[in-house]
């Protein structure tokens, strides 16, 4: 069995692709498996050793008369003419397409060959390559079921996979999450963190925040703040006197999920769903920029009860420190909201993803 995988330079469509891939290399060691990325992607450092990678040059095209898209035509046309000996000389047997401009060409070719085609949506509203592939594609696998919704001409092809998270990524008992990093087993536990690089706006508002709060002595910490912002947030939260555990990056974020009783973050697909495997209560700050994906992914955890939303221009200290004194004062807020999960249909993504592409 050949099995090609194409996305987007983004971790949110990279990480997504990855893991699909780790799950059919244990479930299917004779498959054999073809990552294609966009040509921006060589040299960052986000692809690990191991997987058998190719590179097309693409790059987004944009409507508008000027030097910049023309530039991006060019290039797409290029990169459909490098999909096409890829799918020539690989031959693959399925073609699975995680969304981006990089996907287009790829699941368009294996359409015209009679490849039979898998697309991802690892968001709530579907992105622009999706909708188009829709009508090309054999199956549309979502993460989140409100996404049926965006494919109404397509529905007979929708299934629910859920989003492939990270390999390794476990749950374990809370009292040996908090051990790996010192903490106390009766405190309260909080988790923050704004995607891979951080968010300065989240690391600024909550420590000003944390330092406003009256009972701060009953919170600790566990912050993955990003490289840019390390060294004045560690200087910030010794001044006020706070148990606290903080990270650039951490590579072992099962354990800071095990350990939280809540969750402050963004609302990014690769994010949420781990959040929800983890049935974490949160506060979600959507990031504004992202085409309204990230508020529309909040939404549903919103409407089930499971967490807070901020708006990225209504996030201050202020707002941020009434909702952490309102979770320390009242344990049941909690615990209503990881029960919000209880009727959600979260599925056991490791796996479920191959299984609908090699059917």
């Amino acid at each position: 069995m050949k099995v090609l995988a194409v996305t987007g330079a983004s971790g949110g469509h990279i990480f997504p692709a990855l893991s699909f891939l780790d799950s059919l290399k244990d479930k299917h060691r004779d498959a054999s498996a073809l990552l294609v990325l966009p040509e921006k992607v060589l040299g960052t450092g986000i692809i690990p050793d191991g997987y058998n990678v190719s590179y097309i040059s693409i790059w987004a095209v944009n409507p508008g008369l000027n030097p910049e898209s023309f530039f991006a035509l060019l290039r797409f046309f290029r990169g459909a003419w490098q999909s096409l000996i890829l799918i020539l000389k690989f031959r693959p047997d399925v073609v699975v397409g995680f969304g981006s401009i990089a996907s287009v060409p790829v699941v368009l070719w294996a359409w015209f060959f009679r490849i039979k085609t898998v697309i991802h949506e690892q968001n709530v509203l579907p992105g622009r390559a999706n909708r188009l592939l829709a009508k090309f594609s054999d199956k549309i696998a979502v993460s989140f079921q409100e996404s049926r919704d965006f494919f109404k001409g397509s529905s007979g092809k929708v299934v629910f996979t859920g989003n492939p998270i990270r390999k390794g990524l476990k749950r374990m008992e809370k009292d040996k999450a908090l051990a790996f990093f010192g903490l106390a087993p009766d405190k309260f536990t909080l988790l923050a963190m704004g995607g891979s690089a951080g968010s300065h706006k989240i690391n600024l508002e909550l420590l000003g925040a944390i330092s406003g709060m009256r009972d701060k002595a009953r919170l600790q910490l566990i912050h993955l703040c990003g490289s840019g912002d390390y060294k004045f947030l560690e200087e910030g939260y010794k001044d006020l006197n706070v148990n606290f555990r903080l990270f650039a990056f951490l590579n072992q974020v099962g354990y800071a999920y095990s350990a939280a009783d809540l969750v402050i973050c963004r609302a990014g697909a690769t994010t949420l769903a781990e959040v929800m495997f983890f049935g974490l209560p949160a506060i979600i700050i959507p990031y504004p920029f992202a085409y309204g994906h990230q508020a529309a992914n909040a939404e549903g955890l919103k409407n089930r009860g499971c967490a807070v939303v901020i708006k990225d221009s209504e996030l201050n200290k202020d707002t941020l420190r009434q909702d952490l004194e309102e979770f320390l004062a009242g344990p049941g807020k909690i615990k209503k909201m990881r029960a919000g999960y209880d009727n959600m249909a979260i599925p056991e993504t490791d796996g479920l993803l191959v299984t609908e592409a090699l059917k």
